[in-house]
């Protein structure tokens, strides 16, 4: 029998990380990475790459990177093809890439409403489909990590966010995770989505001074946001053997937000 520290240890494991340059993403190769996985990360800038893989090189681990625009179709095959070529497999796909849009439902842009659908979901759906044709069903083993949000969980309520697209793509994540975790069980692959609150981020910039930091803050039951290390204990569990019992789950990493509201 294992110990636990075993459970958590990813030596010998791989994991393509999309978003991979900053935040979130980020974040949750440096856990990967420190419990010994070698990293590929993706993202559109090659510059912001080249930051992150010094960033997790500085720290012991074995990182590289593949600038990629999933928005793209034709972007997918060719990173997957790479990132197979450079670590052989991937046991851990981290599904993080992702875009927002402010506007009013009645005034939202049908193309920021694509843009929105297509990288939050479709590429998400897509680049599964393509790992685990490749690497994860041949293996009979594998970790899918698929990042939604809390706004995947509920509406916006009044004087709040207005992102309609970004709310839909997310609850559709949701689902996609509770299926694909369904079909892909007897193939050994877990499928499992974060959902985080608020974390300070390019991304939330925005909200976060529109809204405001403390009342964000005020609203969670823990009276805080989320930081740069409140991802790693959870995406760590789905992405370990410590979590080869748990598929199909959504976990709210909000510092309790949707528990109470």
């Amino acid at each position: 029998m294992r110990t636990t520290q075993q459970l958590f240890d990813l030596t010998g494991r791989t994991a393509l990380v999309t978003g991979g340059s900053r935040g979130l993403g980020l974040q949750i190769a440096e856990a990967l990475g420190e419990q010994g996985a070698r990293i590929v990360l993706s993202a559109r800038k090659q510059s912001e790459l080249d930051e992150a893989v010094v960033h997790l090189q500085q720290r012991g681990i074995d990182a590289s990177a593949i600038a990629a625009d999933l928005a793209q179709q034709t972007s997918i095959a060719p990173l997957v093809a790479e990132t197979l070529k450079r670590l052989e497999h991937i046991d851990i796909l981290i599904n993080n890439a992702g875009a927002t849009w402010g506007a009013p439902a009645e005034d939202h842009p049908v193309e920021a409403w694509d843009k929105v659908m297509n990288l939050n979901i479709r590429t998400i759906f897509m680049l599964s489909q393509a790992v685990g044709k490749r690497s994860m069903i041949p293996r009979k083993y594998g970790r899918i990590v698929n990042i939604a949000s809390i706004a995947g969980l509920s509406g916006n309520g009044p004087h709040s966010m207005q992102t309609i697209a970004y709310n839909t793509s997310k609850g559709a994540v949701v689902n996609f995770t509770r299926t694909l975790a369904g079909e892909w069980g007897r193939h050994g692959i877990t499928v499992n989505a974060l959902a985080p609150g608020f974390f300070p981020s390019k991304m939330t910039r925005g909200v976060l001074e529109n809204l405001g930091k403390d009342n964000l803050a005020k609203r969670a039951p823990l009276q805080r946001l989320g930081d740069d290390e409140d991802l790693k204990g959870a995406a760590l569990l789905f992405s370990s053997d410590a979590g080869k019992h748990i598929t199909g789950q959504i976990l709210a990493v909000d510092g309790g937000v949707s528990a109470v509201h």
